[in-house]
């Protein structure tokens, strides 16, 4: 859905879980954490003019589990409105916990070296990725609350979207 008010001007999508083969993991810090489940839900907010996409991942009991930041040179909508965004390989995970990891450094590096991505698109997701650590770390990166507040009156726990 698209959203154009005073705290977020953007898409919004949401994905729940209904069946899947078998639950995803993702080990941080020794720690195992399931990302995806049956009854799972992820929203991704798609902010118009930025550089990064917000998925907040949600478990059953509608708890984050994880906010995974894609760094990304663009983003649009296909001829079917559907999202897309085009990866810059650098990531950004928040845990409820406050843990911050910076992921796929060495992803990009390798990118850069066999030309898939070019030194001026690798020293945008370097700048948009520093740039989203500090505003994590000094408190100001909104999508931590606005991801609780978007699910709670856009996703309800129906599984049905509301209305508005």
């Amino acid at each position: 859905m698209s959203m154009d008010g005073d705290e977020f001007k953007g898409l919004v999508t949401f994905y729940r879980i209904h069946e899947l083969r078998e639950p995803l993991w993702k080990e941080y810090n020794g720690r195992k954490l399931c990302l995806a489940d049956r009854g799972y839900l992820w929203m991704q907010h798609f902010p118009r003019g930025e550089h990064f996409v917000v998925t907040t991942m949600f478990d059953d009991k509608n708890k984050v589990v994880q906010w995974y930041i894609d760094i990304c040179k663009t983003q649009g909508l296909t001829d079917q409105q559907v999202p897309w965004f085009d990866d810059l390989y650098l990531d950004v995970v928040v845990l409820p916990s406050g843990e911050v990891f910076l992921l796929d450094e060495d992803e990009l590096e390798e990118a850069v070296r066999d030309g898939i991505v070019t030194t001026k698109d690798a020293a945008l997701a370097r700048k948009t990725a520093g740039r989203l650590l500090s505003s994590i770390r000094n408190g100001r990166f909104r999508y931590f609350t606005m991801s609780l507040k978007h699910r709670k009156t856009l996703a309800p726990q129906s599984g049905e979207l509301s209305e508005s």
